[in-house]
């Protein structure tokens, strides 16, 4: 079933000018989000909140200084909770008080080179901290749909030039992209054991898992990243160094997949066990792009001051060429990306370059929402 195709499309976004996420869906909709303080979870945060969600937000302290969520004070219109995925018991009360209609899990530990120096912390959140959140599910009442946000990395990548479809076998090289792996097997273990789509009259509850591809965007301080590797060398006057310029991804604004979660979770609440599978949400092919054309495109937009070097220091094993076939999102969900990459690297100089000036961060992330959402 992971491939298969579904009628039904309960937004249509094939056509230009219209909302890709439905805002009357969303509206007045209870949704607990893991992982609300990191990149991307503060992005969906605000596009909860712009579109009227209730938003309640479960995850650990902002993992960089600055984050994205201090910097446009995410917290504001949610209600956020400090806490810890592998705490199973305080995860579960966290659910039930918030009583979700939706459950959107986003926290994890997303780091590959850091996952090689602290696999048991990786592990632990990425499997043990999705087995806490299941079983949180299990014992809460109302909720209807449940999206586990992955990676395009859980496949085992055999570095071919077409992309992985979401029926290609599991598996993952290093600890991160491990992990990953394992969390789609927990996911599809949990949805035949206690969430089977055949039983869904009696459980009521559609889970599914999306797989994305390299997010960028503004307000990603994380380390061992391109894009914000790239922004800090450009503040101190350094060139950044690069470990494999030849290096393929399938680069992203933070927004596609975001989109994608929201389309999906949609889907899965008002029509079911149909939309209950794996799902890619990447670019399209052009955009796949090695990081060396990145880096070029990223010092050409920001001008004066930018530029890199090859870190000739050697390097543990990283994929070196990796797409996602999205076909069945765009098939079956009407999702399709609505940025090209020359689109999401003036975005992400656009947002940072407003953050150095002081600008209102807040109202420059819901600008940039807002533009794609209509775009």
């Amino acid at each position: 079933m992971e491939n298969a195709v579904v009628n039904a499309s309960p937004v249509n976004a094939s056509l230009v000018n219209i909302p890709l996420v439905n805002p009357r869906f969303w509206c007045g909709k209870r949704v607990f989000l893991t992982g609300h303080t990191g990149f991307k979870g503060g992005w969906l945060s605000l596009w909860l909140q712009q579109l009227g969600a209730e938003v309640t937000g479960y995850a650990l302290d902002a993992p960089t200084k600055p984050s994205l969520f201090e910097a446009a004070f995410v917290a504001r219109g949610m209600h956020s909770i400090i806490g810890d995925v592998r705490d199973g018991e305080r995860l579960k009360h966290a659910m039930l008080d918030a009583r979700p209609d939706i459950v959107i899990h986003l926290a994890a530990q997303p780091l590959v080179r850091y996952s090689y120096d602290n696999p048991v912390e990786t592990y632990s959140t990425n499997v043990m901290g999705l087995v806490h959140l299941l079983e949180a599910v299990r014992a809460t009442p109302g909720i209807k749909s449940v999206v586990n946000v992955t990676s395009d990395k859980c496949y085992e990548n055999r570095e071919w030039p077409w992309g992985y479809r979401e029926n290609e076998a599991m598996g993952g090289y290093d600890p991160y992209s491990n992990s990953k792996g394992c969390a789609e097997l927990v996911t599809a273990s949990y949805r035949n054991s206690y969430f089977n789509p055949e039983k869904y009259a009696q459980h009521g509850i559609a889970i599914a898992s999306a797989r994305a591809g390299n997010v960028i965007g503004g307000g990603d301080w994380a380390l061992d990243r391109l894009i914000p590797d790239m922004l800090r060398a450009i503040g101190t006057g350094n060139p950044v160094q690069i470990r494999n310029p030849n290096a393929v991804r399938p680069w992203q604004h933070v927004l596609e997949p975001l989109s994608g979660y929201l389309m999906l979770a949609e889907a899965l609440h008002t029509t079911g066990p149909h939309y209950a599978q794996g799902w890619n949400f990447g670019p399209h092919d052009l955009d796949a792009k090695p990081v060396e054309w990145i880096i070029e495109r990223l010092t050409q937009t920001w001008g004066e001051g930018a530029a890199w070097e090859l870190d000739g220091v050697p390097q543990p094993h990283e994929a070196t060429y990796l797409k996602l076939d999205c076909s069945k999102a765009r098939a079956a969900l009407g999702w399709q990306p609505r940025w090209n990459i020359g689109q999401t690297i003036e975005k992400i100089v656009e947002w940072h370059k407003a953050c150095d000036e002081g600008a209102d961060m807040h109202q420059m992330t819901l600008a940039q929402i807002n533009t794609y959402q209509n775009t």
